[in-house]
């Protein structure tokens, strides 16, 4: 299963970050993993929420640019070579990494990777045949 990730454009002023933070919080929706990355001049953060259609509005509402982004969800043994098995099935089936973020704040040892491939639905399926434990928004909401 796909997990919907929202995006966001956010200028690199203060307050921006703080506006849309408190636009989210406001109205209940609660950020369960992110990441930002920058220019000079904007950023983008990239998160998953508990209500996607929801937060979507109200980013939009408040003022950013926004967009919802299908990524994939993967549950790794945290080791040493626990991403790299997960890297390696994609590698040898010539699928390109977009980009990744982990989290933490799980009920289990193992780390929890949000990422998009360059083919979304061939990646799901590789992932999910080869016995690899794939997330589902729902679980994600439940963290």
């Amino acid at each position: 299963m796909l997990i919907k990730q929202i995006s966001v454009f956010v200028e690199n002023k203060k307050g921006r970050l703080y506006s849309l933070t408190k636009a989210l919080a406001d109205s209940g929706i609660d950020l369960k993993a992110l990441s930002i990355s920058d220019t000079s001049e904007f950023g983008i953060l990239r998160c998953i929420v508990n209500d996607p259609q929801a937060a979507l509005k109200i980013v939009k509402d408040a003022g950013f640019t926004a967009s919802v982004t299908e990524v994939l969800g993967v549950e790794v043994e945290d080791e040493p070579g626990g991403l790299a098995k997960v890297m390696d099935i994609l590698n040898q089936n010539d699928i390109s990494v977009e980009y990744l973020y982990s989290f933490v704040g799980t009920r289990s040892d193992n780390a929890l990777i949000i990422f998009r491939a360059e083919e979304t639905e061939k990646a799901f399926e590789l992932l999910k045949n080869s016995g690899l434990k794939i997330l589902t928004e729902e679980m994600l909401y439940n963290i």
